[in-house]
């Protein structure tokens, strides 16, 4: 409140203090609008990559059932059943106290070369095969596409029972460093009579190794606390 013997000045400053904090007041307001409007994050996209037959799919599955009630695709013991990548959108994982929204990015899997004799050994027609080895080598050039541009994370899972030391698995573990993306290698089929995780771990030393048995559910706790630790 001004008074009429006031000096000048000082009404002049006390007026520039009120519009200053009248100012201040906005700004803040505006930026609580702001953090409320941002701080939901668009969820990451984590790309489940491997070989064929590693479990991709059905860890995908188990995933999605688990904290959605829905599956993404079908399983299968058939090599490269999965032939385009399969998205599950909003997928909200809570553990701990820590929440994280994923996109779950079911990839097939990754080989140097697809050979339709492969399938010809599962009772499929040669025509059929030759359209799936065509198909398939179309899904690896596609998940190859989403590790290079589209992925901000990644789960890599391995087959315990088999050998890791191959030249996919370097390869791809190689441009997943480059991209500097978060890795967590999960040694699957833990439930088989060969497997061994110790090898897994010894193959990729620089990574955090997983067990778990997708199929069975085995070691599911770790797999989601690790998930909500490295992609939240």
């Amino acid at each position: 409140m001004f008074y009429p013997h006031t000096p000048l000045h000082e009404r002049c400053s006390e007026v520039q203090e009120s519009r200053m904090g009248l100012l201040t007041e906005l700004r803040d307001s505006i930026s609580r609008v702001t953090d409320r409007l941002f701080s939901a994050s668009e969820p990451k996209r984590i790309g489940i990559y491997g070989p064929p037959n590693a479990g991709k799919t059905t860890l995908a599955n188990r995933i999605a059932r688990d904290w959605t009630g829905d599956a993404i695709g079908p399983e299968s013991h058939i090599p490269h059943e999965t032939r385009r990548a399969r998205r599950k959108e909003n997928v909200e994982i809570e553990r701990n106290g820590r929440a994280v929204t994923i996109d779950i990015v079911d990839t097939p899997g990754v080989t140097t070369k697809v050979d339709y004799k492969e399938f010809l050994d599962h009772d499929i027609g040669k025509d059929d095969a030759v359209r799936r080895s065509r198909e398939a080598t179309e899904g690896v050039a596609e998940a190859m596409h989403w590790l290079r541009e589209d992925v901000d994370g990644v789960i890599y899972v391995l087959d315990s029972a088999e050998d890791p030391f191959t030249q996919v698995n370097t390869m791809l573990i190689g441009i997943i460093e480059s991209r500097e993306l978060p890795v967590l290698i999960f040694a699957n089929k833990t439930d088989l009579e060969d497997s061994n995780v110790k090898q897994i771990a010894n193959a990729f030393p620089q990574h955090e190794t997983v067990p778990l048995s997708a199929l069975e559910g085995e070691n599911m706790d770790e797999v989601y606390d690790k998930i909500a630790e490295y992609f939240g």
